[in-house]
């Protein structure tokens, strides 16, 4: 019985050590105290890729842990409304975050824009000239573009094709994917010769039109915690980073903007 009972002392000694390490370990990095929590964050799906390098270096600055999941916006927002258990929502745009906020759902007081995306016209084929022109093309088949009910690009993509006069025109050709992801993939299996992508997704293969900002609205993308993790303080440690210098130099080297862009869009 006494042996037992130094034995559990020793263990929460050690135990209350580690945890103990953690708390100046925090504080040595400029974070609020706390000890190690998991947070699991809804990522719009055009913003995954960052995201993913996003968590990696928070994760080493601090000792919580991060699921990341990813969807459209449109998706994540009934998910939510039902119940989902996301601590963290990263939207396509503004719109989702205000009705969490609306119905209930979210913190108003954490509501922040994380980024501002950009649209591309993109086929898998390199060596290729894209530009307005190419949407008037008769030759090709198939327009990949998200769906405009459930994902902000596919509905900045329709509003581009309106734009130019060519949403009916091409109207019979689109294949309509969930999310931005789903939509790359078309192209990139070449299901479909072009299609609307975000910026961040183009890397430099094949051939792609950055769409000038003044054929549709700014995509903001905002973010807000949810209510369920209103007392978890590491999902705000995580937001406070995401605002950092840090965050925002590796939000721009995706083909992120991290202030509004000026626009003249006209509808």
């Amino acid at each position: 019985m006494g042996k037992n009972l130094i034995s559990h002392s020793r263990s929460s000694f050690i135990l209350f050590g580690r945890n103990l390490f953690a708390y100046f370990l925090g504080l040595s990095l400029g974070y609020s105290p706390a000890f190690a929590d998991e947070v699991t964050v809804a990522v719009a799906s055009n913003f995954i890729t960052p995201m993913q390098k996003l968590v990696a270096d928070f994760e080493q600055k601090s000792e919580h842990s991060i699921t990341l999941v990813s969807g459209s916006s449109g998706r994540f927002y009934a998910q939510i409304s039902h119940g989902a258990p996301f601590d963290l929502l990263l939207s396509a745009d503004s719109d989702k975050p205000a009705r969490l906020i609306n119905d209930g759902l979210a913190l108003p007081s954490n509501l922040f824009t994380y980024a501002y995306g950009r649209l591309v016209l993109w086929t898998a084929e390199a060596g290729q000239v894209v530009n307005e022109k190419t949407l008037s093309n008769a030759e090709f088949t198939h327009l990949a573009i998200a769906n405009s009910k459930l994902a902000p690009y596919g509905k900045a993509a329709k509003e581009v094709l309106t734009q130019l006069g060519l949403a009916k025109a091409t109207r019979s050709r689109w294949v309509v994917g969930e999310n931005i992801s789903q939509t790359y993939q078309f192209v990139a299996s070449q299901n479909a010769r072009y299609g609307f992508i975000a910026a961040s997704q183009w890397q430099g293969q094949g051939s792609g039109w950055l769409i000038p900002e003044a054929l549709h609205q700014p995509i903001q993308q905002d973010a807000v915690v949810l209510n369920r993790a209103k007392d978890k303080q590491a999902v705000f440690e995580l937001v406070e980073y995401l605002q950092s210098p840090a965050a925002a130099v590796i939000i721009q080297d995706y083909g992120y903007q991290v202030s509004p862009a000026s626009s003249i869009y006209t509808r």
